[in-house]
């Protein structure tokens, strides 16, 4: 088991290492405007994975998967070289899904705000359902019997 550090230390490496490789090695046309977004290392530094994500539509997404699974060969045996430990790691690169559940976050943000909008309005709006004070207060006790009880006297208190 490595050090926490030293295999966050080999992810950040890593994620360096493969986006050199795809801006300036890999020249593969399926491969489309890819970011890498996060690398994750086991902690016995055995299998990395690696998070990117791609610009563009479905069909882009798919052909730089394509494209990515086929030249993970050569990025892996580049990585190896620029890192300089005993075992590279393999790697898994794995479509980030982070652009995708931001924005449905931003959308039920967006619906909870209407509402909330919605409710403030019928609220500014609204009237009391009863008198305009209903608490009871000295003077009504006074001048009206409850239950057959007429008020009370300030000295039984």
């Amino acid at each position: 088991m490595a050090d926490p550090a030293r295999a966050r230390k080999i992810a950040d490496r890593i994620q360096q290492t493969v986006a050199q490789l795809l801006e300036r090695r890999i020249k593969d046309p399926r491969l489309g405007f890819v970011t890498i977004t996060d690398v994750r290392v086991t902690g016995d530094l055995q299998n990395a994975t690696v998070f990117y994500t791609v610009y563009g539509d479905e069909k882009a997404r798919k052909d730089s998967a394509k494209a990515l699974n086929s030249a993970k060969g050569l990025i892996r045996s580049e990585v190896g070289k620029n890192l300089g430990i005993r075992l590279t790691p393999t790697l898994e690169f794995v479509l980030d899904a982070l652009p995708e559940t931001a924005a449905s976050l931003e959308e039920k943000l967006a619906q909870a705000k209407a509402q909330d909008e919605a409710i403030a309005k019928l609220a500014a709006e609204a009237k009391p359902a009863g008198d305009a004070d209903p608490y009871r207060t000295r003077e009504t006790d006074e001048d009206a019997e409850i239950d057959g009880f007429e008020g009370f006297d300030e000295d039984e208190l």
